[in-house]
Order: structure tokens, then sequence, then C-alpha cells
């Protein structure tokens, strides 16, 4: 992507671990690559179509001044989820926070926090065989869409499947969808299964009934083998309820391991 580079904004605000940092303040330096596309602004010439840096650096200012953080890790944290939700054309960030003579009691020129963050697009499998099948999963698009730092971009049609693996159960809905989120995988599992409890999901058989099921399939192109969190999910490549809804809506999206599409791994199951 694009950058475009604020160097060295001088804020001076009240954070630090010590009372009196938070009370008398201090000088901060920020610095931040703002990762975006500019290709449309450079052929139009047309700001609205790019990121005002000016307007960025304002806004730094103003909000590092308007909070008090103890740590600038949190500052850093706060404040670049803070900018990647205000522009929708900032994909990216990274962003330093420097402290100048820093209140160590030793010769210390500068210390700084620096944090890279961004926007990652993550596809998540619904599914549900208990109750009002279609109300569980539209509440859950609902209420994954009203995380902080999660937008849900596009929702695949809900489509009637037999049970996989215990079959001696009713038929299942299953349904795709497409999220940009600000959350790691793990926090963004520990969010699905939030809305799970929410919704009355019991862990009792494997594979069982559930009134709700979420499962992400996607995260980028990362993989992830941990315990209790695998992406992409272990068993999608087999599950052509889970293949035909994401075909729907992500049908070039190729697996990071097998790269096949997901039209190509649908195509192998029919």
């Amino acid at each position: 992507m694009d950058k475009i580079k604020i160097k060295d904004l001088e804020v001076f605000a009240n954070h630090g671990v010590f009372p009196e940092e938070n009370t008398l303040g201090q000088k901060f330096i920020v610095s931040a690559d703002l990762y975006t596309d500019t290709r449309k602004a450079g052929k139009t010439d047309d700001l609205t179509v790019s990121i005002h840096y000016g307007e960025v650096s304002a806004f730094i200012e103003v909000w590092l001044k308007k909070h008090t953080y103890k740590l600038l890790e949190s500052a850093a944290e706060n404040l670049a989820e803070e900018l990647l939700l205000k522009y929708p054309g900032m994909r990216a960030i990274r962003l330093e926070i420097k402290k100048p003579w820093a209140p160590i009691r030793l010769p210390l020129k500068t210390v700084s926090v620096e944090i890279e963050r961004a926007k990652h697009t993550a596809y998540i499998a619904m599914g549900s065989n208990m109750g009002d099948r279609e109300k569980y999963i539209k509440d859950a698009v609902k209420l994954l869409d009203s995380v902080r730092g999660c937008t849900v971009k596009t929702v695949s049609d809900l489509i009637e499947t037999p049970p996989y693996g215990v079959t001696d159960q009713d038929d299942f809905l299953n349904g795709c969808l497409e999220l940009e989120t600000l959350l790691t995988p793990r926090e963004l599992l520990g969010e699905l299964n939030r809305i799970e409890a929410e919704a009355g999901r019991e862990r009792i058989v494997h594979w069982g009934p559930r009134t709700l099921d979420l499962d992400i399939i996607f995260y980028d192109d990362i993989t992830v083998q941990e315990k209790d969190l695998c992406i992409p999910h272990v068993e999608m490549h087999k599950r052509k309820f889970v293949l035909e809804p994401l075909a729907q809506i992500a049908p070039y999206k190729r697996h990071p391991v097998y790269g096949k599409t997901v039209t190509e791994m649908l195509g192998e199951l029919e």
C-alpha cells in the first residue's frame, strides 16, 4: 500500500505513570505512517479521495490532550484504533509516540512505543438447527456488526442442509459473512463465543444440535494452529454447507494452504 507520513508532531499532553505527569503534563512527539491507496487522489488531484494529513494531525493533538493514560502502550493502542475507525480509507497504520526526557533519573534522551495495526478481513460461517434458526443467525449478524472495530460487509443467502457428523438431528440453516475487523483472531474468537453463549449455545455433544454456531473460516491469508483455534478452519474444504454460501460472497478467495479457490473446492465436492 501507499503511505502518507506524519513525522515528529509535537503535542503537550498528560500521560505517565507518575501523578505529576498526569497533572503537569509534558511534550510528546508523534509520527505516523498512514497506509492507504493514493492512486485516485494522484490521478484526480482531489483531496476528498485521500487522507487529509492536516486533519489527522489535528485529531491526534486533540485526542492525546483529551485522554490520559499511564502507559505509552495504552495511548498508542487506543489512538491507532481511533484513527482506523475514523478514516475509512486508512487500511493500516504505523504509529510511534515518543516521550523525551522520560523521568527515570538517568540521562535518557527519549523513549518511545511503536506499533502497527491494520484492518483485517475475516470470513465467518454461521449455522443453526434449533428454535427460530433464521432469527438466531440474523441476530448474530447484528451483534457482530455492533462490536467495536467490526463491520459486516457482506452476508450470503441462508441455505438448508442436512446435519453433519451426528445425523440424528434437525436440518441446519447455514450461511457465511465477510467481516472487516480490527480484532486479532483470538479476540474475534472470544466475541464469537460470547454471541453463541448469548444465543443459548451449549457444547454438550460434538457436532450435536445447537442454537448457533459461528466459526472463523479465513482471516486474511494467515494460518493459525492452536489447541482451540485453527485458521483456515480445518474441515472447511470438506463441507459443502460452508463452501456453498461462501462461494456467493468470496468465490475467488484462495485457501492459503491448499492454494485452491472456494469455487474450486466446492466444484471438487460436487
